[in-house]
């Protein structure tokens, strides 16, 4: 797993749209949260996706975006985004290039390499991780980093805001 600091390994996927994607292409508007889970349509995984959809309007305002990433392809990316209405982008990392770049396949700490862990990374529109989160089975970590995310994004924009005099 990538620590808070390091620079974000650069990545091609495609998105749910078939669309070749960059890590530089979806920071170009600014930071994003990019989350990896094991699969569409698990419990645990649209649980997260859904708490990610209700949160998209929050991150949005503090000018965040969320992107997933998994190993299903487009046709099941698309029927997923579709049956939860999901409102931010899905990545197919069908060989788990980036899934390893970021230090997100295993379970529970072991390397299984055909499993692709559930971990949360905050990046900066520089490349940078500002926050991380690997929780497994663990949706109110998940929850909870969000709210973490919000919190400092709510902070850093308040803080670049120009000053009414």
């Amino acid at each position: 797993m990538l620590n808070v600091g390091d620079a974000a390994p650069d990545f091609t996927l495609q998105n749910d749209s078939g669309e070749d994607i960059t890590l530089d292409a979806l920071l170009a508007p600014g930071p994003i949260v990019l989350y990896f889970y094991p699969r569409d349509f698990t419990p645990v995984c649209t649980a997260e996706a859904c708490m990610f959809r209700d949160a998209g309007d929050e991150l949005a305002e503090a000018g965040v975006r969320v992107v997933g990433v998994s190993s299903q392809g487009k046709a099941s990316h698309e029927r997923f985004k579709r049956t939860f209405r999901l409102n931010f982008t899905l990545l197919s990392d069908p060989e788990k290039k980036a899934a390893r770049a970021y230090g997100a396949v295993g379970l529970f700490g072991l390397p299984i390499p055909f499993f692709t862990s559930r971990v949360t990374y905050l990046i900066s529109k520089d490349k940078r991780i500002l926050d991380r989160i690997c929780a497994e089975v663990s949706l109110s970590a998940h929850q909870a980093f969000v709210k973490r995310v919000l919190k400092a994004m709510s902070a850093a924009n308040a803080n670049s805001a120009p000053t009414v005099t």
